[in-house]
């Protein structure tokens, strides 16, 4: 190896370990720099290492920036104040408020995280609804041009987010249901920056079915839904397009207490419904899906009064559970270790949101990156 191919090696080793906002400063250091940085495979090189390593991961939140007063039901024109913001994982302090990279100050959601970068909507999903792929930390979106698909309007619709390995590209699904139980899916492609609309429905999908909780894994959507008495998980690759449905275990009774997540790199449904032996301690059930069958784990237990809800997993294996305050709105947000079985408080404090009868409030991981730099 030559001293000049040496002298890079050290310096994309340097590099890469660094945050993403420092290396988008270095870009005006010098040309070459610059070449470097913005290439692809620095990109990637960068971000595998910070999914390896869980370097540079945050905890992306939906919270309430003033939590003593969140608010007020006889107020009709009341509106709470939210924020979308990055905590550390470690220290949960606050490290960056998300503002919408159109500047609108209107309330948005987060449809999916994946390397990086964020899927943003409505708050209330429509057919219509504007899709941005946005990556916070180096400022950059893409904004996808809206679906000629679609001519009729829909009573639900469903978006999902995600990067999928065997095709290296990052896929929008958008799932939708009219009131006599049609449906249609269509996929957005970064890559191309096309939609295309999924027109082989399997005939199980052909039915009345309730959408319930749903996650994003390596190009697959799963999610859980309801058809009569009976549970299962849908899952759709955005990259074969094919559809599965999975039963649920025969101990998932209900779906109040279920969530669907990704445990150490596998599909996983967390139940929290039936109690633990122990006096004054409670437990969370863990099935992953193994050669398209369940197997469950050691479950994890914990103090009775220190959590009520299971929100989903982080990245390095943690559980995120929730404690709902309903008079003030939130929800506080702890991380349960499975070998230790300790409940860590965060003093994050969720927003507790409600529409109809579905709640709703949001943690996960945010792992970041420099895609969408070029």
């Amino acid at each position: 190896m030559t001293f000049a191919l040496r002298k890079k090696e050290i310096l994309i080793n340097i590099l890469a370990r660094l945050p993403a906002k420092s290396l988008v400063r270095f870009l005006c250091t010098c040309k070459s720099w610059s070449n470097l940085i913005g290439s692809s495979s620095f990109v990637s090189t960068h971000l595998h290492r910070n999914v390896a390593e869980h370097a540079h991961v945050y905890l992306l939140c939906l919270h309430h920036p003033n939590f003593e007063c969140q608010r007020d039901d006889g107020d009709p024109y009341f509106k709470e104040e939210l924020q979308w913001s990055l905590f550390c994982n470690v220290t949960f302090e606050e490290c960056l408020k998300l503002s919408h990279p159109l500047g609108s100050t209107e309330h948005y959601g987060i449809y999916g995280s994946s390397n990086g970068l964020v899927c943003i909507s409505d708050e209330i999903l429509n057919f219509d609804s504007p899709i941005h792929i946005w990556n916070p930390l180096i400022r950059k979106f893409r904004t996808p041009r809206i679906s000629t698909n679609i001519n009729i309007k829909f009573s639900y619709v469903a978006l999902q987010f995600g990067f999928h390995p065997g095709v290296n590209d990052y896929k929008a699904v958008r799932m939708m249901r009219t009131n006599k139980g049609a449906l249609a899916v269509e996929v957005y492609s970064l890559r191309t920056d096309s939609w295309k609309m999924i027109k082989a429905i399997p005939p199980w999908l052909k039915c009345t079915w309730q959408h319930h909780k749903a996650t994003f894994s390596n190009g697959v959507a799963y999610h859980i839904i309801e058809k009569g008495p009976i549970f299962s998980i849908m899952s759709f690759d955005s990259g074969s397009e094919e559809f599965e449905e999975f039963m649920t275990p025969d101990a998932i009774c209900r779906l109040w207490e279920l969530c669907i997540d990704v445990y150490k790199e596998q599909i996983c449904l967390l139940f929290g419904f039936y109690s633990c032996k122990e006096e004054g301690m409670d437990k969370i059930d863990l099935w992953v899906l193994q050669e398209k069958r369940w197997k469950q784990l050691c479950p994890l237990t914990f103090r009775l009064d220190e959590c009520h809800g299971t929100i989903g997993v982080s990245i390095d294996g943690k559980l995120l559970l929730e404690m709902k305050d309903y008079e003030k709105g939130v929800a506080d947000l702890y991380l349960g270790n499975w070998e230790s079985k300790e409940v860590l408080e965060t003093g994050i404090k969720l927003a507790l949101m409600k529409y109809d009868e579905v709640e709703f409030l949001f943690a996960s991981n945010y792992v970041e990156s420099l895609v969408l730099l070029n």
